[in-house]
C-alpha cells in the first residue's frame, strides 16, 4: 500500500487556503507552509492532526506560539487551533475583514495581523472573484 504524502494531504484538506486567515494560495506568489500547530519545541508531533496549511504571513507571525494576549482584556488565551476549533465559532468574514467573535479569535487575529491592509485587500479581491464565479 502506498504511503500518503503528508504535505499533499494537508494542502488538500485545507483546499489550498491558509487555515488561519483563509487567504487562497492560488492568487499568491508564495508557496504556503505546512506548519506545526503545536510546535515541536513545545512537544508537538508530526502527526497530520498537528499540521496546518499557513500562508507565509500567518506562519511567520505565529512562529512557535500557542497562546497570545486577548487585546480586550490582556489575558493570555490559546491561539486558534485549526484541528480542534471551528473557524466560524471564532471568526466571521465581512467584506474581506476578519471579525473576531471570541477571546481566542481576538488574540489570534491580533497576533497574526489578519487585517493588515494588504491581506484585507487580497480577501476582498477573492470574495469578488468567488461572487462572480458562483451560480
Amino acid at each position: 500500500m502506498a504511503k500518503l504524502d503528508p504535505d499533499l494531504t494537508v494542502r488538500q484538506r485545507a483546499a489550498n487556503r491558509c487555515e488561519y486567515c483563509r487567504i487562497s494560495q492560488r492568487l499568491q506568489g508564495a508557496i504556503f507552509h505546512i506548519e506545526h500547530i503545536v510546535p515541536r519545541t513545545k512537544d508537538g508531533t508530526d502527526d497530520l492532526e498537528n499540521l496546518a496549511l499557513a500562508c507565509p504571513s500567518c506562519n511567520l507571525r505565529k512562529s512557535d506560539r500557542v497562546e497570545a494576549p486577548d487585546p480586550r482584556f490582556g489575558t493570555a488565551v490559546p491561539l486558534f487551533h485549526p484541528r480542534r476549533d471551528k473557524w466560524g465559532d471564532h471568526f466571521f468574514l465581512h467584506e474581506g475583514e476578519i471579525q473576531a467573535l471570541t477571546a481566542v479569535g481576538r488574540a489570534t487575529a491580533a497576533a497574526l495581523d489578519f487585517n493588515h491592509p494588504r491581506r484585507l485587500r487580497i480577501r476582498q479581491i477573492e470574495q469578488r472573484s468567488d461572487d462572480r464565479n458562483s451560480p
